[in-house]
């Protein structure tokens, strides 16, 4: 059958079923999460707004609650609950992207590790990557997570982490919803606490990084460690 003769909500699936998924747009994607429109809009067209309230950019969408993407015509709980899963799935598998022992050479490595977790959250999570002597990643994970201002690690628990997994080198990282990327008291107080306690441990501290939606902030580039 023709997709042309399909209904308007079937056709993505049988786009993807004839071309493969490669031949889909971002909106026919979308809608085939979704399942259906609304009295005034296809899947597709109802997706089509959906997207272009986000500016066209799936990690701006990511942003919205469940609660911002109930405002849209058709879009229930159950709706709204299956799009923010896909979009966590996609970032989950971005973090399972990170290859088995990949080195760290400089910050903007470090960065690429971090950002998909961190760059577009809501609140201050506190990351950390545990490096062995040749700077090759063998842990990565998240240690804490807080309010929108502020989240504390447990030095104790970092080190402890370090520890159990072989680590001779540390890199953290925590984000600022707010979109600062500078410093505050309290970072540059936990980054020497660190800094410290793993002189203690022979465990170095490489980098703290402070990490905003589309850039970030090196302790180590900018000489503070």
């Amino acid at each position: 059958m023709s997709i042309k003769f399909l209904a308007e909500d079937d056709r993505p699936r049988e786009k993807f079923l004839l071309k493969g998924i490669n031949s889909l747009s971002d909106a026919e994607l979308l809608a085939i999460i979704i399942g259906s429109g609304n009295k005034d809009e296809t899947a597709v067209e109802l997706s089509q707004s959906i997207l272009a309230s986000a500016g066209n950019n799936w990690h701006q969408l990511s942003l919205l609650s469940i609660r911002d993407i109930m405002k849209f015509k058709g879009i229930g709980k159950v709706k709204a609950i299956s799009i923010a899963t896909a979009l966590e799935i996609g970032r989950r598998r971005a973090r399972q992207e990170i290859s088995d022992l990949k080195i760290i050479s400089n910050s903007n490595d470090a960065y690429l590790i971090f950002k998909n977790q961190m760059s577009d959250l809501r609140t201050e999570e506190f990351w950390a990557v545990f490096l062995n002597q040749r700077n090759k990643i063998i842990h990565i994970t998240k240690l804490t997570e807080g309010g929108i201002t502020q989240s504390i690690v447990d030095v104790r628990i970092l080190f402890k982490t370090a520890l159990d997994h072989f680590s001779t080198g540390i890199i953290v990282a925590h984000n600022h919803p707010s979109g600062n990327l500078k410093p505050s008291k309290e970072d540059i107080d936990i980054t020497q606490k660190i800094k410290e306690a793993g002189k203690v441990l022979n465990i170095q501290l490489l980098d703290h990084l402070i990490i905003t939606q589309d850039s970030y902030f090196s302790f180590s580039d900018d000489g503070l460690l």
